[in-house]
């Protein structure tokens, strides 16, 4: 089938950690030949858009616009920015979930009083972060989640994802986050908004089964599942809902 657009996962499916997949380096050349619009929809919220594509360029020799690249960190920011009476943001997590909420105006803080806590994966996590989330929610903050994600896939193994933060904080206060990330719609919407593109013009491509296919899945978007990082055949046999399109390589899927 012929899409106009691809939105596309990143780690497990263009590449693992800093282990580069020949396959995605290809199948992005492919896209660009073909003049297809596609844009990287990615869970990471660590890191700045500068950084993702610092990283796709000098680790994977794959070349593109800041404007093809979409992280949970932004979608986030994009969501926290439209909600009314949200100006203090306490915030769990790296440098990249920082710097999206500031583009948007909003005041940071690590402690005290805050409108809204949002937590995404935080790799120098310390106990005062779990604590000044858990109280601020317990004083009427929002609690926002860029992801739940439970593992994130780099060369040395399944590593623990966003999603072991998540729930220390949602053990602690017994309160359900917003979730923002694949594959929850969120990311999604706004990564339509974004690209001018709608559901029926577009297709998900991505290794995960339980995020990148279920956030198409929950739009009615069409998917494209590649055996190339978490989910596997077995897996998939079982699932209920299957995935539009499963290839084992991405050099196996044809452009139309």
């Amino acid at each position: 089938m012929a899409y106009k657009g691809y939105f596309i996962d990143l780690d497990g499916t263009i590449y693992q950690g800093k282990k580069s997949f020949p396959s995605g380096k290809r199948f992005i050349e492919r896209l660009k030949a073909a003049n297809k619009q596609f844009m990287f929809v990615t869970n990471n919220a660590t890191r700045t858009p500068e950084q993702v594509q610092a990283t796709l360029a000098d680790g994977h020799d794959i070349h593109v616009d800041l404007d093809q690249i979409y992280t949970s960190a932004m979608a986030t920011a994009d969501y926290v920015a439209q909600l009314p009476n949200v100006h203090q943001v306490l915030v769990v997590g790296e440098n990249g979930l920082h710097q999206a909420l500031a583009s948007k105006g909003l005041k940071i803080v690590t402690q005290g009083l805050a409108d809204a806590v949002v937590v995404g994966l935080n790799r120098n996590l310390k106990y005062d972060d779990l604590m000044y989330a858990t109280l601020a929610i317990q004083q009427g903050a929002k609690f926002i989640a860029t992801n739940i994600d439970t593992n994130l896939p780099n060369e040395k193994g399944m590593i623990p994802g966003a999603g072991s933060v998540v729930a220390s904080v949602q053990t602690s206060t017994q309160v359900d986050p917003i979730v923002i990330g694949k594959p929850y719609t969120p990311i999604m919407e706004g990564a339509l908004e974004r690209a001018g593109l709608t559901v029926n013009d577009v297709v998900m491509v991505g290794d995960n089964y339980n995020t990148d296919i279920k956030a198409g899945i929950n739009l009615k978007m069409d998917t494209l599942l590649v055996y190339s990082g978490i989910s596997t055949k077995e897996q998939i046999t079982a699932a209920q809902i299957k995935p539009t399109h499963e290839v084992d390589s991405l050099d196996d899927w044809f452009i139309e």
